[in-house]
């Protein structure tokens, strides 16, 4: 018998990244369902390497632009996750919560929205007294360049006026909501979502700012407050998630799906929390492209899933007949995916 076809899909990944989300796992249920994942080396010519049927990939610049331009004009069929044009408004956290503003959301008790912010792009704005008035204390620092870089992620919890004095623009400075000392991850798959809930920052009263005394907190990721991370009683207050309430599923897939639209990404993840003097209130504080996916259980059976959505659209938008003759059978079988609920009470859509 003729070998059946397998349908390439090439990843162009940093080494970090290759290493924790390309795993033998992935690989291999991809391969039982009919995808053969390669690896792009992007130091050679992506269309020398090819052809691909789609190209996975979370590398930035000019040169990999220009690759990834020059490959989709030698295989103008070939599909792209995600353009780089889109995935550049989340480089920089103005842009990337600004397209809250843009979701439409049905009527319905629960809101959306974000912390008031803003950017600061040099010393004499940040002592700028006036444009503070808008904000109070304590407030969330935060650099202005989000590239996935370990600078990008450095964090302060500033507590008071004199702790901008370590701060360097340019910086966005966001209003510290309390919430619960809960964070809700939710990461989008094309049109699966999943929410998780994970420990956060405590929430700080106005007693105890009284009682600080240090003028900031460093940190790094809200979500990711590791063994390294001043964590004692004083800085923060250990959670027990298990009786943090999960924000209705209906509502965050609804976000997902506007997102994903506004946005024109099909991988990414969102970061809300629920403010704690109104439980219907819900805020984004960060979006990502192409997020830690190999943290969530099961995240090979979603992957694969995705993929093959992605290319059964392939085909149905008008791939060659001797080439849909060929993967029928594979695309058929392979899309009918397992999604369910997990034992943390996240869905799969």
């Amino acid at each position: 018998m003729a070998e059946e076809k397998l349908f390439r899909v090439g990843y162009a990944l940093l080494l970090k990244k290759q290493s924790s989300f390309i795993r033998d796992s992935l690989v291999n249920l991809a391969r039982s369902r009919g995808i053969e994942l390669v690896r792009i080396d992007p130091n050679q010519s992506l269309k020398d390497q090819g052809p691909f049927d789609c190209v996975l990939h979370k590398l930035y610049g000019d040169d990999w632009r220009n690759q990834l331009n020059e490959f989709t004009a030698n295989y103008p069929n070939a599909v792209v996750l995600d353009s780089p044009e889109s995935i550049e408004r989340l480089h920089n956290r103005i842009s990337m919560l600004q397209v809250v503003s843009e979701l439409k959301i049905d009527d319905r008790t629960e809101t959306v929205g974000i912390p008031k912010q803003i950017v600061i792009n040099d010393k004499a704005k940040l002592f700028d007294r006036r444009i503070w008035k808008a904000l109070k204390s304590p407030v969330i620092a935060k650099p202005l360049v989000a590239d996935g870089s370990a600078k990008s992620h450095k964090m302060a919890l500033v507590y008071n006026h004199e702790g901008l004095n370590s701060l360097k623009p340019p910086v966005v400075v966001q209003e510290f909501v309390n919430h619960g000392g809960v964070i809700f991850k939710v990461y989008v798959i094309g049109e699966r979502v999943r929410c998780v809930k994970r420990k956060s920052l405590p929430d700080v009263e106005e007693e105890e700012l009284m009682k600080v005394s240090e003028d900031l907190w460093l940190f790094s990721q809200f979500s990711n407050l590791a063994s390294d991370e001043r964590i004692d009683d004083k800085y923060y207050k250990m959670m027990h998630l298990d009786g943090a309430e999960m924000p209705p599923l209906s509502f965050v897939t609804q976000i997902a799906r506007e997102l994903r639209r506004v946005m024109k990404l099909n991988l990414f993840n969102f970061d809300v929390i629920r403010d704690s003097r109104r439980k219907d209130r819900y805020l984004i504080v960060d979006i990502n492209y192409f997020p830690g996916y190999a943290k969530m259980p099961g995240y090979e059976i979603v992957f694969t899933e995705f993929l093959c959505d992605v290319l059964c659209k392939k085909q149905q938008a008008g791939e060659s007949e001797e080439c849909e003759k060929d993967a029928t059978r594979i695309v058929i079988d392979t899309c009918s995916g397992n999604d369910g609920e997990d034992k943390e009470g996240s869905v799969f859509l």
